[in-house]
């Protein structure tokens, strides 16, 4: 019967199960979050060689004019080592781990979860997910902040498979904001794209500044995409304590240059 019990355990009948408990699913990129790992013992003893938490989204990846969701690692933490679970045994131990400061926002159809697993040799993983609502790192809020002052409505938040872009903060995507002037720059600009790179001590910010097309050569440039400007602006953390209405000023200096 042994034996059997530890075939069934194998394909994940009467094996141990995991679930994390957080204390919050409401969160700030950047945050520590805490809560409890809570594992319980299946029909027979089984060798654990670790407990993770993999901080996991969904990104879009176009391939041959079809689109895919792809779910992807953002981030993993081992919260605990090699143990043995006995049978209906209960074990509970308390863990805490920092988000990245760039895990995607919950904007959007854009999800993150924890997915917490026990890592068994010769079985299945049990896993767990525990789904987060994400809110802007504190840099990143700065700088939405800033652009909603000048007018610009936020249009659509995505994440798409762009490894050129990613590989700054080592992932195979990005999260784009796309923004649409209603009023400053209305007629001048189609949209503004930023993507953002917070860090410790300031953010960095890719700005795709996609220009209204104007007459013929302006409507031969759109479609050569040549109408397009990327352009990297880095602002520290002295002068995002200096408040949106700083950032603003700055952002529309150099917008200006490229409309």
């Amino acid at each position: 019967m042994s034996m059997f019990k530890r075939m069934l355990a194998s394909v994940g009948i009467g094996a141990a199960q995991v679930d994390l408990m957080l204390h919050q699913d409401v969160v700030n990129a950047g945050d520590t979050i805490s809560g409890v790992v809570r594992i319980q013992g299946g029909r027979v003893d089984q060798q654990v060689d670790d407990v993770h938490a993999f901080v996991m989204t969904r990104y879009v990846k176009e391939q041959n004019d079809s689109k895919t969701q792809v779910d992807a690692p953002v981030a993993k933490f081992l919260l605990a080592g090699k143990f043995t679970v006995e049978a209906e045994q209960v074990y509970e131990f308390p863990v805490s781990f920092q988000l990245p400061a760039i895990t995607p926002v919950t904007m959007g159809r854009t999800p993150v979860w924890i997915q917490t697993g026990l890592d068994i040799k010769e079985s299945l993983d049990p896993k767990d997910r525990d789904h987060l609502q994400v809110r802007p790192h504190p840099h990143t809020a700065v700088i939405l902040e800033a652009v909603e002052q000048l007018d610009f409505r936020l249009r659509e938040v995505t994440c798409e498979y762009a490894p050129h872009v990613g590989r700054a903060n080592g992932l195979p995507f990005v999260q784009e904001f796309e923004f649409v002037p209603s009023s400053q720059f209305r007629g001048q600009l189609d949209e503004l794209e930023i993507i953002f790179y917070p860090y410790e001590d300031g953010i960095d910010l890719l700005l795709q500044i996609d220009r209204k097309a104007r007459g013929l050569a302006g409507l031969f440039a759109e479609a050569l995409d040549t109408d397009e400007h990327f352009v990297r602006v880095r602002f520290d953390s002295s002068q995002l304590a200096s408040g949106a209405g700083y950032i603003a000023r700055e952002l529309v200096e150099t917008i200006r240059k490229y409309v």
